[in-house]
């Protein structure tokens, strides 16, 4: 009982109980407070995710060796076909369902949130997308030169990130969802606009399952593994990403869930989770297109011809993979794609805007969600190609994680997960040293 209760997911669950609570029953002056501790709280988390994406995936990629090519090929490739898949299915289900509905939108009757007590910008030291190309160039750097000390350094530097992760980032993370639905509860998005899109809304829900059982389901095909292994895990990471709206801030979960499963390479974990989490957001594609022709037969009477939303749909994969893992990221992005292709007005736009928002915690739970099949995949792959774990000496599941998140493995069933190779040695990539354990 004690586990269940100091678990990250029961954690997380109060804090989103307690934020729609309080959130009915404040006055304009407390939630003026609260919305300035989550504003402080977002941009601190926020202010992480650029340090998180270079600590993780640099290293990664650098430890890959000469494999780096055709391993970051194959994340980018199946990234996007996970989010094309998601709209073309999205599409097929809208023309079926979409006709017989009868949807009345009406959006009026929200408080406004009071105004922050004072304000104080943290701003990133880069954008999100400006750090991962600076990962991505990093790490192929470091292979093509054969840097083997400045890889040294980007492993110390995962190791510092890892620090500031279970002191900073964990901890604050249920306060952080608190404040959150403390202000969609304020404002009356839980309780007055919900109903109005709830048909629409459960309709997308179903779907994002249905999506994460193909991608589980085509996984555990390539593989032969069972895919429970590592969905079982996410737990954590699907209600984060609930709270948190943000692929990029449900990062340090989303990390310390797929560490658990002993399907998933370590080395791929941390070049994959990463690196999804910024380019596959299957769960918002599939969203925005079912959304969109609903606000097409909403507003304008019809819906898209098929030859139009194929092609929205496939140039919404692309955008997708260059979206930034926040909070309506990809609707955002891809505006301009929705009014030159779809050819909606400012009504249009700001229909889609909103119903997004309604759900966007769900879409956001089943990106990152289907990051772990994504992840599954790219471990098959350098299994059945014989390439090397490269796992050195950063652990994902050490015992300050795990007393931070309330969940996870222990030392012991950490290093039974190492395989190794043929001498009994722990061994890593393109024939380097065994890990050295006085190394830490």
């Amino acid at each position: 009982m004690k586990r269940v209760v100091t678990s990250l997911p029961f954690i997380l669950l109060v804090s989103v109980i307690v934020g729609l609570l309080l959130g009915l029953v404040v006055n304009e002056q407390v939630m003026a407070v609260i919305a300035t501790i989550s504003e402080l709280l977002r941009q601190l988390i926020m202010f992480c995710v650029p340090l998180i994406i270079i600590g993780f995936i640099a290293p990664s990629i650098a430890r890959l060796g000469n494999n780096v090519s055709r391993i970051l090929g194959l994340a980018v490739l199946i990234a996007y076909a996970s989010s094309v898949g998601a709209a073309l299915f999205s599409m097929l289900a809208g023309y079926g369902i979409i006709p017989n509905l009868t949807i009345v939108s009406d959006p009026a009757g929200l408080r406004e949130l009071p105004e922050n007590i004072f304000p104080l910008e943290i701003p990133q030291i880069m954008p999100v997308m400006s750090a991962l190309v600076l990962a991505l160039m990093l790490g192929v750097a470091a292979v093509w030169a054969k840097a083997v000390r400045f890889t040294e350094i980007l492993e110390e530097f995962q190791k510092m990130v890892l620090a500031l992760v279970t002191k900073i980032v964990i901890p604050l993370l249920p306060i952080f969802i608190a404040t959150s639905f403390c202000g969609l509860s304020y404002e009356g998005l839980i309780t007055q606009q919900l109903p109005v899109f709830i048909v629409v809304i459960l309709i997308v829900i179903i779907g994002h399952f249905i999506w994460l059982a193909v991608l589980y389901g085509s996984a555990s095909a390539y593989t032969h593994t069972n895919p429970w292994e590592v969905l079982k895990h996410y737990g954590s990471a699907y209600l984060t990403a609930i709270g948190t709206m943000s692929s990029a801030a449900t990062l340090s979960v989303a990390l310390e869930c797929a560490g658990q499963a002993k399907t998933l390479r370590r080395d791929m974990v941390s070049f994959g989770i990463p690196l999804f989490a910024n380019i596959h957001l299957c769960g918002s594609v599939l969203t925005e297109v079912f959304f969109c022709m609903v606000v097409s037969q909403v507003l304008y009477g019809s819906l898209p011809d098929v030859g139009t939303m194929i092609l929205f749909c496939f140039l919404l994969g692309v955008f997708a993979i260059g979206a930034p893992g926040v909070p309506g990221g990809t609707v955002m992005a891809s505006l301009g794609l929705v009014t030159s292709v779809l050819g909606f007005d400012g009504a249009g736009t700001a229909l889609v805007l909103t119903i997004f928002a309604l759900q966007d915690s769900f879409g956001t739970a089943c990106n990152i969600t289907g990051d772990g099949a994504l992840t599954l995949i790219l471990t098959g792959y350098v299994e059945k190609h014989h390439i090397k774990d490269n796992l050195r000496t950063v652990e994902f599941m050490n015992e300050e994680f795990e007393e931070a998140s309330g969940i996870g493995r222990g030392k012991a069933d950490h290093e039974a997960s190492l395989l190794p190779n043929a001498d009994g040695e722990m061994a890593s990539i393109d024939g380097a040293a065994p890990v050295d354990e006085s190394r830490g």
